[in-house]
């Protein structure tokens, strides 16, 4: 059997790594959530209907909101 052994400097840098990564990925969730609630481009039932699917999805829901909800200007 391989055992693999981590350090104390490994684990932190992995816990340093991931809780950066989590920071950035509730930015983006909090970003997606205040665009969608603030859009004047969405219709009111639009707008109730994505920011369930974020809310509920968490980060999946904000990128697909990213992909495929949020309406530009032309």
């Amino acid at each position: 059997m391989l055992a693999i052994g981590l350090g104390g400097w490994e684990v932190l840098l992995l816990l340093g790594v991931a809780g950066v990564f989590s920071l950035l990925l509730f930015a983006f969730w909090v970003w997606m959530l205040i665009d969608c609630l603030r859009s004047k481009r969405l219709s009111d039932n639009e707008r109730i209907v994505w920011t369930l699917v974020i809310v509920f999805t968490h980060a999946l829901g904000a990128l697909i909101y990213l992909l495929a909800g949020r309406k530009t200007t032309a």
